[in-house]
């Protein structure tokens, strides 16, 4: 009865197995392999053994791109937060038409990537977007912002601030879970709000923050989509030959951005795999530290 089961099992799981060698397992090996070779769409991959990985520490713009991801993922990640943790607060208070603020603040992260981020484009026009009118209208003058590189990440991460409702969804949830008992007992007390946020709610939803960081900082390492918009917009054209379109001064130049450049503008198949897996291992290791801080939290928060 049990090998019955089993091999039924197995039956009813074959087509996903299939698709995950197929589609996940070939791949990722068959981008190990390249990585060792030089390799693109129309020649037989040649293997140059380490090559490839040299190359990528005497690149310039990999250390360009390396550098500008990681601040937007270690910069945009607390400003997310704090603007997540916000949004949460205030719609778990109890007021009339909580429920359409609740809405409001959740739809712009279901609105695709694409369209939001050509809105966005058109709200940064130095000359005619939206916000630099009404910066405007308190006397300040706008800058250029996605034509000025002291600007671009700014933008960037005004533009990532904007998409907080799945993060807003859950700190609420995790705040409607913080027994209502602390607070009374605090207010009993004499404490305060804010020595009641710091004292009592931070280190309750403290397991949840962590969490959501260490989410945060893996999306912000798969950063790509936004910025190729942005650079095929401002430009009107891709990369041309020999050049990755980064921006103004390649000031958004992400690693990822950097990796499709060299796959699918410079042919270099070889060199994009090496980038992706040092990509894979550096996100891997933030991955095992974010999760020992994470247990390390919820273990002096009293999670666990």
């Amino acid at each position: 009865m049990k090998l019955s089961n089993t091999r039924n099992g197995l039956l009813f799981a074959m087509p996903w197995i299939v698709g995950f060698i197929c589609f996940s397992i070939f791949p990722l090996a068959a981008s190990f392999y390249y990585s060792f070779t030089e390799f693109n769409p129309v020649t037989k991959p040649k293997w140059v053994a380490f090559a490839n990985y040299f190359d990528i520490f005497s690149d310039q713009l990999v250390i360009k791109g390396l550098l500008n991801t990681l601040f937007i993922a270690f910069v945009s990640t607390p400003i997310n937060l704090f603007a997540a943790l916000l949004l949460a607060g205030i719609v778990t208070k109890k007021f009339r038409g909580r429920g359409a603020v609740r809405t409001i603040f959740f739809l712009p992260s279901i609105i695709p990537t694409i369209a939001a981020t050509m809105v966005w484009i058109w709200m940064f026009d130095p000359s005619y977007g939206y916000i630099n009118n009404v910066l405007g209208w308190f006397g300040i003058t706008g800058p250029a912002w996605l034509m000025d590189q002291r600007w671009t990440k700014p933008a960037l991460l005004l533009m990532g601030t904007w998409c907080t409702g799945t993060a807003m969804l859950i700190c609420m949830a995790a705040l409607q879970e913080v027994p209502r008992s602390y607070y009374e007992s605090a207010e009993i007390d004499g404490v305060g709000p804010i020595r009641s946020f710091f004292y009592i709610t931070l280190p309750s939803i403290a397991h949840v923050l962590v969490y959501q960081a260490i989410l945060n900082l893996i999306n912000s390492f798969q950063y790509f989509q936004q910025v190729y918009i942005i650079t095929n917009a401002s430009t009107g054209q891709g990369a041309g030959a020999g050049y990755a379109s980064g921006g103004p001064g390649n000031s958004i130049l992400m690693y990822p951005l950097y990796i499709f450049h060299n796959a699918f503008t410079f042919f270099k198949m070889g060199k994009a795999s090496a980038m992706a897996w040092l990509l894979f291992i550096l996100v891997a290791l933030l991955t095992i530290a974010a999760t020992r801080i994470s247990r390390s939290v919820t273990t002096q928060a009293g999670v666990e």
